[in-house]
């Protein structure tokens, strides 16, 4: 469908990959009317650095905000924030809001996200208990941040683990407690799983693995204590839950619009309604450089889903679809990871852990599918250009520290 003579564009959603659309609808001409709809109070703002900088202290909100207010009013875009969207109307082409409102639209972006997955266990409504997704949710756990108090992290992904260490650096005793066999096992490797256990436990994190809570006590309507499965019992002032997300595609799906894991978009983020986008968290895309359809949970994919979108309503060229990329900041070490590391059947590291500089290569069939980089930007750089060319690479020339990155890229690719 040719949107190009649309004069009403609606965006769903205030994070990356709504401003993301935002801006690159009115730098790429789009004059039209412009509304974007948040259910929070904040204009759009960064995530990453809530579980990080900001809630240090080190990072103001101001911060946060990719664009001033100014900015919106400057480019004439209508914000209507705390409003959650009721409905949408695809025959009306309407976007019903909760007080009985509704704004027309020619073409729609939803950029509703993800939500924390909530705890199945008696005492998670307790005073105390918090998920760490949102500014809000920041804004109630840092007066909690006090050196001494007792914090326990349900949940050793990238999230838990970011928290604990920053709850370290500020002197907090911070145990963190995860069923799986070992942290971060849905998305890496042993190897990596190793090494950031050794540098959490070093820092004086406890970390339990195949550890199963049974449920939270409280004491006045406050949290006091995790009880697990087994009976010990774990003194906490403070518990914070990161046990996964979930999409926000029930406005979708209710509108009729397929969803499975995330609303099912094309590759220029269309979904089964050719008026009707989907970007960021929410979306189920397809996965160029790997052959299969998924959700990506990052900055990189927010953004370009954004761009995807904005181009397709314009009836621009579609933009450059990027190798998946990510990173996690724990401690003094910046994780870098490109690519998708699910299904390898062979990994290689290059360095050495201990010396914390060091990063490991996955492939598959002897193809470079994901690499993870800690402290390593050359590693990370170089495989992103690997991965996208599907460059086939020698293990032992991978793992070969002697030959850098740089000549062992350009070697692949004069293959």
């Amino acid at each position: 469908m040719d949107l190009t003579g649309a004069t009403r564009i609606v965006i769903i959603g205030g994070g990356q990959a709504g401003a993301q659309a935002l801006q690159s609808l009115r730098q790429g001409g789009y004059e039209g009317k412009l509304t974007l709809v948040a259910d929070e109070a904040a204009l759009p703002y960064q995530r990453p650095p809530l579980s990080k900088a900001y809630m240090k202290g080190e990072f103001s909100e101001e911060r946060l905000y990719f664009r001033p207010e100014s900015w919106y009013q400057d480019q004439n875009i209508e914000v209507i924030l705390s409003t959650h969207a009721a409905k949408i109307d695809r025959t009306a082409q309407t976007v019903e809001l909760p007080h009985g409102g509704q704004i027309d639209y020619d073409a729609l972006i939803i950029a509703t996200g993800s939500r924390p997955r909530a705890l199945p266990t008696k005492g998670a409504d307790l005073e105390g208990v918090h998920d760490l997704r949102d500014l809000s949710d920041v804004e109630r756990i840092r007066p909690n941040m006090i050196a001494g108090r007792r914090m326990v992290i349900i949940g050793a992904g990238y999230i838990g683990l970011e928290a604990a260490a920053v709850a370290r650096q500020m002197g907090l005793d911070v145990t963190v407690l995860e069923m799986a066999p070992r942290v971060l096992a849905r998305v890496t490797s042993p190897v990596m799983s190793e090494f950031f256990e050794t540098e959490h436990r070093a820092q004086g994190v406890t970390i339990l693995t195949g550890a199963r809570l049974d449920h939270l006590d409280g004491a006045d309507g406050k949290v006091s204590a995790a009880i697990l499965a087994d009976g010990t019992r774990l003194d906490a002032d403070i518990v914070l839950v990161g046990i996964g997300i979930l999409p926000n595609e029930e406005l979708a799906s209710d509108a009729g619009i397929a969803c499975n894991n995330g609303i099912l978009v094309d590759r220029d983020a269309r979904t089964s309604d050719p008026r009707v986008f989907a970007a960021g968290d929410c979306a189920s895309r397809p996965l160029v450089h790997f052959g299969r359809s998924g959700r990506l949970e990052s900055v990189h994919n927010a953004i370009e889903q954004g761009k995807l979108a904005a181009a397709a309503i314009l009836g621009k060229p579609r933009p450059a679809e990027d190798c998946p990329w990510f990173w996690s900041d724990q401690y003094d070490l910046k994780l870098q990871i490109a690519g998708l590391s699910q299904d390898y059947d062979e990994i290689v590291v290059r360095g050495d852990p201990k010396e914390r500089k060091f990063a490991a290569f996955y492939l598959r069939n002897g193809i470079l599918i994901a690499v993870d980089a800690v402290n390593s930007p050359p590693e990370f750089l170089a495989s992103k250009k690997l991965i996208m060319s599907g460059a086939k690479l020698a293990p032992a020339t991978l793992g070969d520290t002697s030959v850098s990155m740089k000549d062992i890229a350009a070697a692949a690719t004069a293959a």
